[in-house]
C-alpha cells in the first residue's frame, strides 16, 4: 500500500556491492543514520542476512531505549529491509547505475506491515521520518563516495 510508505532517493557514488555491506553491519548504522536516534548496536550480531536478529541502543531526545530487529527482505546486493516490534519497516533497495559506478538508493518506511498503523500516522512519523531520511542518504554517500 503506497499510501502507508514515504521514500526518499538518492544517486550515490559508490558501488551496490560497497553500500549494501554497511546496511548489512549493524555496527555500521549509527555512523549513517540521520535521526541522531541510534547510538550503537548491542551484542555482536555479524552481518546481516534474511531472519538475523540484531539490537540497537537508541534515544529518542534524552530518553535512551533499546530496540531489537529483525530482517525480512533480503536480496543480497540489492535489498535490505528491517522490522521491530511495531512491525513497521525499514527498506533499502539498491540500483545499479553508471555500469556500476553509481547507486540510486532508496530508503522507504514502510508501515502498511505495522501493528498499528493509525498509531504511527497519529505520532506524525510519515511526516517527520522523510527529512531523517534525506539525511540518512547523505551521510550514507558521505562515508562511501570517494
Amino acid at each position: 500500500m503506497a499510501e502507508q510508505m514515504v521514500s526518499v532517493t538518492r544517486e550515490i557514488k559508490a558501488s551496490p556491492e560497497v553500500i549494501f555491506d554497511l546496511l548489512a553491519d549493524p555496527a555500521r548504522h549509527a555512523d549513517f543514520d540521520g535521526s541522531g536516534m541510534l547510538q550503537q548496536v548491542r551484542g555482536d550480531s555479524g552481518r546481516l542476512e534474511l531472519d538475523s536478529k540484531f539490537g540497537m541502543d537508541m534515544k529518542m531526545g534524552p530518553l535512551p531505549y533499546r530496540i531489537s530487529s529483525k530482517v525480512v527482505e533480503f536480496d543480497e546486493g540489492t535489498l535490505i529491509a528491517w522490522a521491530h516490534r511495531g512491525k513497521h519497516r525499514w527498506r533499502y533497495e539498491l540500483e545499479s547505475i553508471d555500469g556500476g559506478a553509481a547507486t540510486k538508493v532508496t530508503e522507504t518506511f514502510d508501515w502498511s506491515t505495522a501493528v498499528i498503523p493509525k498509531a504511527i500516522e497519529l505520532a506524525g512519523y510519515p511526516k517527520k521520518h522523510p527529512v531523517a531520511m534525506e539525511a540518512t542518504l547523505e551521510r550514507l554517500a558521505a562515508l562511501v563516495e570517494k
